[in-house]
């Protein structure tokens, strides 16, 4: 049976790596688990949220990006080709997609309008059903 181009890659499906979250289950500080783990979105996409949680809109921007980087590296690494389903619902993909969600948020609070509705955008276009607010 012939490939279907017309359907679009295959959903995108990162990794599992435990040992972030054991840290952060077991409470290390946040900034010690991105420390030990600089690959970890999840990492970097907590500590974005808790910076726009504090009003650290400048703090939560450079972590952002920084999870979003991190997550594109990764992203690559596993195959995803610069398009295609980044599915919230699968959980290792959420440290990646949660760190571009604090991205569009902390550029619309500093003005970058445009990098934020292109990250909004982005989040929507990897899965749709990604929640664009926190809480």
């Amino acid at each position: 049976m012939p490939e279907n181009l017309i359907a679009g890659p295959p959903p995108t499906l990162l990794p599992a790596d435990p040992r972030p979250q054991e840290l952060l289950a077991a409470g290390t500080p946040l900034k010690e688990v991105a420390a030990s783990y600089p690959a970890s979105s999840l990492a970097w996409a907590l500590l974005a949220e808790e910076a726009l949680d504090a009003g650290e809109t400048v703090t939560a921007y450079a972590y952002a990006r920084t999870g979003y980087h991190r997550g594109l590296d990764s992203l690559r690494r596993n195959g995803w080709k610069g398009h295609g389903p980044i599915p919230w619902s699968h959980l290792p993909n959420q440290g990646f997609l949660r760190a571009l969600r604090a991205l569009a948020e902390a550029a619309g609070d500093i003005g970058e309008l445009e990098e934020a509705e292109r990250c909004t955008a982005f989040l929507s276009d990897s899965d749709p059903s990604a929640p664009l607010k926190r809480g």
